[in-house]
Formats: structure tokens, C-alpha cells, sequence
């Protein structure tokens, strides 16, 4: 989990997952030159089925990281206390929804 915010040393295992997470970063991004920038870096470095792949993993999570959050859907009692640290790394307990 460090890995994906930024607070581990290393890939966290995941070959290259620097390149992997700068795409995700940019492809919910705003600034269409740095995902034209970092979209042609992963397709020179792990191939146009890589390309695919990712983009369909950053639209799958973007799109249920949507639906969860607009619709307010709680989480289940039993994983609110063993969740907690996770959530506020991830800074889930700052989405609006939160006290919907």
C-alpha cells in the first residue's frame, strides 16, 4: 500500500511500477500532453497489450471509485475499524460522501 501512495522506497515488487502509476496518475489527470508524454513512455517500454491493459484497469477502478463515492455506499460494519488505517493513508475518510 505504501507503494501506491508514494511512501515506500522502491517498485513495492511490481516491475515497473513507477511507469505504471505515472500513467494512472495521468490518465485521471487534466493535462493531455503529459498522458500523450507518459502513454508513449509505456508503450516504448512495455508494448501497445500493456498499453491496453492499463488503460482498461485505470477506467475499471475510476469508474467504481465514481459509482461508490456518488452513491454514498457505506462499508460494512465489520471492516470500518480494520480498515481505518487504509483509509485515512488513502484519504478516503476525506471524501464528501463520508458523512452522507
Amino acid at each position: 500500500m505504501n507503494a501506491l501512495i508514494g511512501a515506500a522506497n522502491g517498485d513495492g515488487g511490481i516491475p515497473d511500477s513507477a511507469l505504471l502509476g505515472n500513467f494512472a496518475e495521468a490518465a485521471i489527470g487534466r493535462d493531455a500532453d503529459e498522458l500523450a508524454t507518459v502513454r508513449a513512455e509505456l508503450v516504448s517500454a512495455l508494448g501497445n497489450d500493456v498499453l491496453v491493459d492499463a488503460s482498461a484497469i485505470v477506467a475499471t477502478f475510476n469508474a467504481i471509485d465514481r459509482v461508490a463515492d456518488s452513491t454514498c455506499i457505506p462499508i460494512d460494519e465489520a471492516r470500518v475499524e480494520v480498515t481505518e488505517d487504509l483509509r485515512e493513508q488513502l484519504g478516503i475518510n476525506a471524501f464528501p460522501s463520508r458523512d452522507a
